[in-house]
């Protein structure tokens, strides 16, 4: 029903697209942020870019492109590099699959397109990180390929403009919001308009209290005429978080302390992090004792720490003990101080409990 009832309105107002458009392009020249990667139509920074800006705010973002950009030039200084060199250029920015996806489809691109990144949208979404909304940036920034991009601030600009009430979170949402956006799209601009709708879902219809008496769409607002702007988008209720307790071993001998690489477990895998065990709560100081070998000796806890994820909700305890007899240590543990702790990519958590212990591992 909504879509007829657009498509009828498009074509019983055959200026309306070009007004829209107008008022789109002559926002964004006068709004948009200058940002190093608009200036380029290399598909491997903009891809860069991209996946760096994925759940990540641009203020955060910027310095880890320019760290990447400066790091790994260009493809093949990615494809070449370590994994645990890419972890630790993104450390801090969470969701680490997303560079490890990174380096797996520069070393595809290096080793199975003879280091040419792909610039169509048919080619980029077969690679391995990059979804419908990458390919279709790189895609349009890159070559002017006439895709339209769909992120959340798309959603929210276009499901208000239109009251588009399909919630955004659903498969439907992507091809109801797509057909919107093609007959949108400027076929001879579909860069600056990519740029544009996203900008201006970003920086003026915001998720919280936009600007709307000073909208250059306020006219044809459909949210705004039926005062609903706080209703869109509409999204269904997320899956409710699941609660782990994780238990932490600091074990210090002399100046030195142990970490391992975490490699079963979705989250941060391929990361350093402290020995630790996995319970059904936290354990307490006789818990702790009875898990401890006799080959160590509890000092100090610290903590607890809460630690939240998209789907999960963290508490963690940091046991700092005394290595007394080293029968106890594992092979798949590395010994550092604080100083080479530096050369391994770690978590959130494990920088906030070593943030609060950082006389102890010093």
């Amino acid at each position: 029903m909504f879509l007829l009832s657009f498509f009828n309105y498009i074509i019983d107002n055959p200026l309306v697209k070009q007004k829209f458009l107008n008022s789109l392009f002559s926002w964004y020249s006068f709004n948009k942020r200058d940002l190093p990667f608009r200036h380029t139509v290399n598909p491997y920074y903009i891809w860069l870019s991209e996946i760096i800006l994925q759940q990540t705010r641009v203020a955060q973002g910027l310095p880890y492109y320019e760290k990447f950009v400066n790091l790994f030039p260009t493809i093949i200084h990615l494809a070449q590099a370590e994994e645990k060199d890419v972890l630790n250029a993104w450390q801090g920015l969470g969701y680490y699959s997303r560079a490890r996806n990174l380096h797996f489809t520069a070393k595809f691109v290096v080793n199975e397109l003879n280091s040419k990144f792909p610039t169509s949208y048919a080619e980029l979404i077969k690679l391995k990180g990059i979804g419908d909304y990458t390919a279709s940036a790189i895609a349009s920034f890159s070559s002017k390929e006439v895709v339209p991009v769909l992120d959340g601030n798309v959603y929210r600009f276009m499901s208000r403009m239109y009251g588009i009430e399909t919630p955004i979170n659903t498969p439907k949402a992507i091809k109801e919001f797509k057909i919107v956006l093609n007959e949108l799209i400027d076929h001879s601009n579909p860069d600056i308009f990519n740029q544009a709708i996203i900008e201006f879902g970003a920086l003026h219809c915001i998720p919280k209290s936009p600007d709307c008496e000073n909208c250059p769409f306020l006219e044809n607002c459909y949210s705004f005429s039926k005062n609903r702007v706080k209703d869109f988008p509409v999204k269904l209720k997320k899956k409710k978080s699941v609660n782990r307790f994780l238990n932490f071993y600091l074990l210090n001998e002399e100046d030195s302390f142990y970490i391992l690489k975490r490699e079963s477990d979705a989250i941060w895998k391929n990361l350093y992090e402290f020995p630790n065990k996995e319970s059904e709560e936290l354990f307490d100081n006789e818990k702790i004792s009875v898990s401890l070998s006799s080959g160590v000796s509890l000092r100090q806890v610290v903590g607890p720490f809460k630690h939240i994820l998209s789907h999960q909700n963290i508490q963690a305890k940091l046991f700092i003990c005394e290595i007394n007899d080293r029968n106890v240590l594992q092979d798949n543990w590395i010994k550092v101080d604080s100083k080479t702790l530096e050369n391994y990519p770690i978590h959130r958590l494990m920088e906030k409990m070593i943030h609060n212990t950082e006389k102890l591992v010093k």
